[in-house]
């Protein structure tokens, strides 16, 4: 994707299975929104090639979209509606496009019990917290029971009970309806809840692509095992944790204490990485990591 004479996203190489939970990461300005709505159809790209589900999204066609689903960071609108009222409207649109193998639209009260609406099902949109609303918007969502979900910032506003609930809802739907979801978030710990894929992008490329624990690895190789012994604490790095840990009791017994086993967390190569990024040194990830993480 290209601006006048700036490239925004160049070399983005990137496939997505189905029923995979795919978090894509970046700072701001990394091109995550530009990613987004080209394979939205919202926005049209500059060059390459781009296929969804099977289709090029500057040539979706209305049975196509019937097979998405999209959640805003924001979305205001319909206030005077009833939330089952509105999903049942909505859901209605998706009906002539129901397949054998998916059959579709959830039924109203369906999707208001999965988002955890209920109670709300009769009050107007314009009365809903801000939580509330994001469920909402959530349930509108998936309410065409979409082979690919579109999340962008889908938890803004929930608090940690809410959190929870869609973060349950999220793996029902890839794990038992096969639903394939591509997410942005900035909460990373959510990301590595979620994701069984994160993708992170700066300056308009792919800086990383892996599961949580296999960026960790590649960025800091060696685990950090930490315990006391003897009235003396002790920290040893280790590329093989499990097994080091096993010598140590093997050794000391119960004289090993306070034992912790820290690994690279995501906002640790998530850092390490963007770093690396924005000071333009490729000096290798381990470095930039360790002074992170000190």
């Amino acid at each position: 994707m290209r601006y006048g004479s700036r490239d925004v996203l160049k070399g983005v190489n990137l496939t997505v299975r189905r029923g995979e939970v795919l978090a894509l990461l970046g700072p701001n300005g990394a091109g995550k929104t530009t990613t987004i709505e080209i394979l939205e159809g919202f926005r049209r790209r500059s060059a390459g090639e781009v296929r969804v589900l099977g289709t090029d999204p500057d040539h979706g066609d209305e049975a196509w979209r019937a097979r998405l689903g999209i959640v805003l960071q924001s979305w205001r609108d319909h206030g005077k509606w009833r939330v089952r009222e509105l999903l049942d409207h909505l859901g209605r649109y998706y009906a002539p496009y129901a397949t054998a193998d998916r059959p579709r639209p959830y039924d109203a009260d369906e999707v208001v019990s999965l988002v955890g609406l209920t109670e709300q099902a009769n009050l107007r949109v314009g009365t809903l917290s801000g939580g509330q609303r994001r469920r909402l918007d959530v349930a509108v969502g998936i309410v065409g029971r979409p082979d690919l979900l579109f999340l962008d910032e889908p938890t803004a506003g929930f608090d940690p009970q809410a959190r929870q609930e869609f973060h349950d809802l999220v793996h029902r739907l890839s794990d038992l309806e096969e639903t394939t979801i591509l997410l942005t978030t900035h909460d990373l710990d959510e990301a590595e809840k979620l994701a069984d894929r994160i993708v992170m992008l700066a300056g308009g490329r792919i800086v990383a692509d892996g599961s949580a624990a296999e960026l960790a690895r590649e960025v800091a190789g060696k685990a950090e095992v930490r315990y006391s012994r003897d009235g003396e604490s002790f920290v040893h790095a280790t590329e093989d944790a499990t097994a080091y840990v096993r010598r140590l009791f093997e050794q000391y017994g119960d004289a090993v204490g306070d034992l912790e086993v820290r690994r690279a967390s995501l906002e640790d190569v998530y850092m390490a990485l963007v770093l690396e990024y924005e000071s333009g040194q490729r000096t290798g990830l381990r470095t930039t990591l360790t002074e992170v993480a000190s």
